[in-house]
């Protein structure tokens, strides 16, 4: 592990706005301690949690932050060393209303209580073409976002990806998941909504190359059964940048 990482996993453990629980210390037969205590023990109010998931640098998680201020946000991901990044912007501008956790997706909800969460942002994750149990939009996921999220509430997927565009798109209307908003080219279409027009350094380097931004809103029930699509869809024929390489470059 270079230097640089180094130190800002050390830098991190003295942040006050993140929290940190891998796999190996999670007790998967309990609640963590955090569950159902968001609001009185990390934000100290009552307010409406939103969650970014796969926040990568939590560029949204603090765009958001910033824009609301009558809402609590919360950046998740399992990457530190990106985290980093948007956790010390949000210390260094004040934003009581930031924090991060870090720890893996798919543990979810041992993090929170029932009805915990009023809204989920999935902003440009990897599609996982090869398994559907790994992408943040499959029944496997969306079970998980049952036990936190309040009955009909918000999920919001941005993505670069045609290929989990449609996989979530067949989704909902395999399950008759309510829509709320749905385009295949968010900017050419105009974002009325100023949350939209927040951009990721991913985000930036699609739109750069050309590349059209999908997006999903829609709400999730808290019963019926969840069932997978039984399609098949066209996989994405390009890959991201290397971690090195910057826009600078185009």
């Amino acid at each position: 592990m270079s230097k640089n990482k180094l130190r800002k996993f050390a830098e991190m453990e003295t942040f006050s706005n993140v929290y940190q629980c891998s796999a190996a210390e999670l007790d998967l037969t309990t609640p963590h301690s955090l569950a159902g205590r968001w609001h009185a023990d990390v934000f100290k109010n009552n307010r409406p949690i939103v969650l970014e998931l796969g926040c990568g640098r939590g560029e949204y998680t603090v765009g958001l932050g910033r824009l609301y201020p009558d809402r609590n946000f919360i950046g998740i991901d399992i990457k530190g060393a990106r985290m980093w990044a948007g956790a010390g912007e949000a210390l260094r501008e004040g934003l009581q209303n930031v924090a991060f956790l870090r720890t893996n997706i798919e543990f979810i909800e041992r993090f929170f209580a029932t009805d915990e969460v009023d809204e989920i942002w999935i902003t440009f994750p990897d599609p996982q073409m090869k398994k559907a149990t790994k992408r943040l939009t499959s029944t496997f996921f969306l079970q998980r976002y049952r036990h936190l999220l309040k009955d009909g509430g918000l999920i919001h997927l941005k993505t670069d990806s045609p290929f989990l565009y449609q996989y979530t798109s067949e989704m909902l209307k395999t399950n008759q998941l309510p829509i709320t908003a749905n385009t295949d080219d968010l900017y050419a279409e105009g974002a009325a909504d100023t949350r939209l027009d927040l951009k990721t350094h991913y985000e930036r380097q699609w739109l750069d190359r050309g590349m059209t931004i999908k997006y999903i809103c829609f709400g999730l029930p808290q019963t019926g059964e969840l069932t997978e699509p039984d399609v098949e869809i066209e996989k994405d024929t390009y890959r991201s940048y290397g971690r090195n390489y910057h826009t600078s470059n185009l």
